[in-house]
């Protein structure tokens, strides 16, 4: 009877782990996209501030929305999971996006002209941070309700939606339809508002009637889960974006265009492997089996980050001018080092996965956090004169602790983790 049990769930993780990665690699493909047409139609000061405003928001939306894009996805899967299939509890979720997002506007509202002179003093970046990160609630709630009900058709028809309606602004550029800085940054506030086309067909499902009435999760509880993926996704976005950050403090902007688009090798894969994580998650909440979960996709994380490194050392730097313009001379060396940190990155994301499922939120983000300051330590004050060659050194050494840490929880016995 087990092993029949069993069955579906691993089926039900493949089939959503491939039906997300369609859609999902999809996005991957035109978000990359996005940028390299933007490199091609704006200056290189123009780019870097665009490439810093990509950044900074998905910083700020990582952090305040995805914990509970994971907070309803793994509180509906438990649900499902012991048969509890109506009435899921939106309330206190709601509650705890609202308060992000009204905390953020407040912060944003207050720091307005530092925010604008970080964008190089431009009113028109500045409304587009706001505007998109307001729009991305909603955009991420849905996609913690999709993702626990499993709905991964919807979910990558939403991101896709997303991406594609961002490409087309640069693209619009690029033919001569618009020109400028501001039409390019406008498909990065428009792109979560056009993903939200998809809720109509959300709205045809009938499960989860009356959801909104039903609380079943405490506001202590649900907090302190969303609290702790929210340091595990400030630390996310800081292996991601700090050497961006601290490039554009230090240095300027053109530099700091310099780095983001070598870190879009690690970036735009993890951006696909959303679709592994997304679907493992649930899974492995409603009960399926952890061991060969984590084994598959870690055995399979391996020989894709091997495979693009072998790819970055073959022709990586063409490719890198091809893709972006002979801004800057990117060695494949270093190519090659970020390939292997995003493997590494990718191992740290699948481990952290079976902690969240297990209840060990808190423990798997003190190593997110600890594995990020000190990569943002080595960023900053390396004796390491080339920034870009820093970040090619750090990151896959900080992607490296983390694994080593995050492994060390996952084999540490069940009696260890915190409680759901």
């Amino acid at each position: 009877m087990a092993t029949t049990a069993a069955s579906p769930q691993r089926d039900g993780y493949a089939r959503g782990a491939r039906i997300l990665s369609i859609g999902i690699a999809s996005t991957g493909i035109f978000t990359f996209a996005y940028f390299a047409v933007a490199s091609h139609v704006l200056s290189r000061q123009d780019y870097g501030a665009v490439s810093l405003l990509w950044s900074v928001l998905f910083v700020v939306i990582s952090i305040i929305y995805r914990p509970v894009e994971q907070l309803l996805s793994r509180t509906i899967a438990l649900r499902r999971a012991t048969g509890r299939t109506g009435g899921h509890p939106l309330r206190t979720p709601a509650t705890i996006q609202l308060a992000f997002a009204t905390g953020f506007l407040g912060v944003a509202l207050a720091l307005r002209e530092r925010i604008e002179n970080a964008f190089d003093g431009s009113s028109t970046l500045y409304g587009v941070f706001v505007v998109a990160t307001c729009a991305y609630a909603v955009s991420y709630f849905a996609r913690g309700w999709f993702a626990g009900h499993e709905w991964f058709g919807l979910y990558g028809g939403l991101v896709l939606f997303e991406s594609v309606s961002r490409f087309c602004f640069p693209l619009a550029v690029a033919v001569g339809l618009a020109s400028g800085q501001t039409a390019v940054a406008l498909g990065i506030a428009a792109a979560p508002v056009a993903s939200l086309l998809v809720l109509p067909w959300a709205a045809g499902r009938g499960e989860g009637a009356g959801a909104a009435r039903s609380q079943g999760l405490s506001l202590r509880e649900g907090g302190g889960f969303a609290l702790s993926v929210a340091g595990v996704q400030l630390a996310e976005q800081t292996l991601l974006n700090a050497p961006v950050v601290i490039v554009a403090a230090q240095v300027d902007s053109v530099l700091a265009g310099v780095v983001f688009s070598a870190l879009l090798i690690a970036r735009a894969p993890l951006q696909l492997f959303q679709s592994v994580q997304t679907s493992l998650l649930p899974h492995l909440a409603g009960g399926g089996d952890t061991g060969r979960a984590v084994r598959v996709t870690v055995l399979a994380i391996a020989g894709f980050a091997t495979a693009v490194a072998i790819v970055l050392l073959a022709i990586g730097p063409w490719a890198m001018d091809v893709l972006f313009g002979r801004i800057h001379h990117y060695e494949r060396i270093g190519l090659a080092l970020l390939a292997l940190g995003m493997g590494l990155h990718l191992v740290a994301g699948t481990l952290n996965q079976a902690a969240l499922a297990t209840g060990r939120a808190a423990a798997a983000a003190a190593c997110w956090l600890a594995a990020a300051a000190t990569f943002v330590l080595f960023v900053a004050a390396a004796p390491i004169d080339d920034r870009l060659l820093r970040t090619e050194v750090g990151y896959p050494a900080a992607a490296a602790l983390l694994a080593a840490m995050l492994w060390a929880l996952y084999r540490a016995p069940a009696a260890a983790a915190i409680s759901r």
